[in-house]
């Protein structure tokens, strides 16, 4: 439910500050704004405000306004609203053919100087970018102001002095557990954000490593992005499986790669299968079921394999090497607290004044585009549609357990991939104005209204067609 309530806050602020955009810049150039919702309102609404004849108006749960009632005679004035479907939203922009305005519409009258369609090309261009640009500026800002209220915490790839743990998937391209990246192509990664990054989005394939003080030469195969999507939505679906047939299980994420630190217990609660097979705080786990497990990745790995059995647990209790049996849950976990990587990795820690902020924000905000743009190259892949997610997914992203910071962090991102996806040339989306626009002020010639509706219609049912495909992915992964 707490995601839900994130989902619908963060998707209904960035709605209203996009059509801020278009509003904005409409009454900048004398244009009228007939409507300005926030959620669709088929056929009713839960909430209208509208000034007319001196005083301003209320309508509670009522019909929305026609031209023949009182609120609709009086188009000089703008209609606020709440509709009932809670996502989404429009500003009605007088003159313009869009989802409140058909072709027949604007044959009836002819242009009006505070129409839309009356103002010169660069005019309505500018009109149109507007919600694209406050998106933009908006996450910019967001990013600076979480930057300057709780700083940044980085995990630099040099404080993993034990090096990195690699998935069996990495093992498989020349990978060797504790090896040290040194460089992809040339480039020193800082973090392990950018070895995902360089590796399977970008494709990037010369990877240099230190292992056992050794330097080594890896080349990773073109197709690596697309068989770690495939692999990762099969490790999904034999989760899903696992899940429905046993309601207690506990979903663990497939980890592609992490710093390579050793399972070391912290705590141990009273009654766990763990404290009846003797293991105490400070023991080192070092190999379960008679597998070497040096970190604690691998034996989280060793762990799922045995849910429900009794295995051998072997572990360092100081110098001493000892081995006990212990009883593996239903959710393949040892019944132990263990220490973070935090313990074993040095998290660096940087504060920013307000001017501070403000820049590197900035930078936060432009890298992680750039880096949405080069992910976006996977959607075209089989591996890649079949990854994409709609609303089930992208509220998955939020916490379960609300987090001001984590809400307006995820807001951010967001108002990000909002910005960049209406900019995509698909009509109905701001990017296919933009186009058309672009064309108009190249061409000198005007697209005609008629045009611009069915170029409308064809995106709109190309986006429902987006919608339904990437929400029957998420329908899918619930029951298949």
């Amino acid at each position: 439910m707490i995601q839900a309530i994130q989902l619908i806050l963060a998707l209904s602020f960035l709605v209203v500050i996009h059509e801020l955009g278009h509003f904005t810049f409409a009454r900048i150039f004398g244009v009228r704004v007939e409507k300005f919702y926030m959620f669709f309102n088929p056929k009713i609404s839960l909430f209208r405000a509208k000034k007319f004849n001196g005083k301003w108006h209320f309508a509670f749960f009522a019909p929305n306004t026609t031209e023949n009632d009182e609120w609709g005679k009086h188009p000089e004035s703008i209609e606020w609203g709440i509709g009932w479907v809670p996502f989404g939203g429009y500003c009605a922009i007088a003159g313009m053919v869009d989802e409140t305005h058909s072709s027949e519409d604007m044959a009836k009258k002819d242009p009006e100087p505070w129409e839309f369609r009356s103002k010169k090309a660069w005019q309505r261009l500018c009109i149109i970018i507007g919600g694209i640009l406050v998106n933009f500026v908006a996450a910019l800002l967001i990013f600076g102001a979480l930057l300057f209220q709780w700083g940044s915490d980085t995990l630099p790839l040099r404080n993993a002095e034990q090096g990195l743990y690699y998935s069996e998937f990495l093992l498989n391209e020349g990978f060797r557990q504790q090896d040290k990246i040194i460089a992809i192509d040339n480039e020193e990664p800082e973090a392990l954000a950018d070895v995902v990054q360089w590796l399977i989005i970008e494709g990037k394939r010369n990877v240099t490593v230190l292992r056992k003080g050794d330097t080594l030469s890896l080349v990773m195969p073109e197709d690596l992005g697309n068989r770690y999507l495939a692999l990762q939505q099969e490790f999904d679906r034999k989760e899903r499986d696992k899940k429905r047939s046993d309601q207690s299980y506990e979903k663990l994420n497939y980890v592609l790669i992490g710093e390579y630190f050793p399972f070391v217990i912290d705590s141990v609660p009273a009654m766990s299968a763990a404290s009846f097979a003797g293991i105490e705080k400070g023991d080192s786990i070092v190999s379960l079921a008679g597998v070497p497990t040096g970190s604690y990745y691998e034996a989280q790995n060793e762990l799922r394999k045995h849910r429900c059995d009794s295995i051998a647990v072997t572990f360092f209790r100081g110098d001493t090497c000892l081995t006990t049996m212990a009883f593996i849950g239903d959710q393949g976990r040892l019944g132990v607290m263990a220490k973070s990587k935090y313990w074993f990795v040095m998290l660096e820690h940087k504060d920013y004044t307000f001017l501070e902020s403000i820049p590197a924000g900035i930078e936060y905000g432009l890298d992680f585009l750039a880096s949405y743009i080069k992910q976006f190259r996977l959607v075209f892949s089989k591996e890649g549609a079949q990854s994409l997610g709609g609303f089930g997914a992208i509220g998955s992203m939020f916490p379960k357990l609300w987090s001001w910071y984590t809400f307006w962090h995820m807001t951010a991102i967001l108002s990000l991939i909002l910005a960049f996806m209406n900019f995509l040339p698909i009509p109905a989306l701001d990017g296919g104005y933009i186009l058309f626009l672009l064309v108009e002020m190249i061409t000198g010639k005007q697209p005609s209204d008629k045009f611009l509706e069915k170029a409308n219609n064809v995106g709109f049912w190309l986006l429902i067609a987006l919608l339904v495909f990437a929400n029957g992915n998420d329908i899918l992964k619930i029951f298949f």
